[in-house]
């Protein structure tokens, strides 16, 4: 085969240290898609990003270029530098430590898009900790 090709969705979900309540209304979008644009530029040709005051849901191609590890402390070290420029109130914003990394496969990107891109209707329903230990 002369050619490699790659499908490997990742659902990547991580908090904000201490599990402040930061990301709000006012700079969410920002945020959101400051995070895809960090994606995007490490070879994910396709991702999809939500979440709340305390949490992000990225959904994303992997690709076949970075390994996990790499490639979520990328994505949260240049964010969190961002968010720190947004406003001298967040001078102290981290993302929390660890995170949680699932793989989708094909046939269920459709129904984990929705998901994440509904996180905010979903969360008047359960807390950041019941949807997690559900994965």
């Amino acid at each position: 085969m002369p050619q490699s090709l790659t499908k490997l969705y990742a659902h990547l979900i991580f908090s904000t240290k201490n599990r402040q309540p930061y990301i709000d209304e006012s700079i969410r979008p920002r945020v959101h898609g400051y995070l895809a644009t960090v994606v995007r530029n490490i070879d994910s040709p396709w991702v999809v990003v939500g979440g709340v005051a305390d949490h992000v849901h990225i959904l994303f191609d992997m690709g076949k270029l970075h390994a996990p590890l790499e490639f979520v402390e990328h994505v949260k070290r240049e964010s969190s530098k961002f968010v720190k420029t947004l406003d001298p109130k967040y001078k102290s914003f981290y993302w929390q430590r660890g995170y949680g990394m699932f793989s989708v496969g094909p046939a269920h990107r459709g129904e984990a898009e929705e998901y994440v891109r509904n996180q905010e209707k979903h969360h008047h329903k359960k807390t950041f900790q019941e949807e997690f230990r559900s994965f």
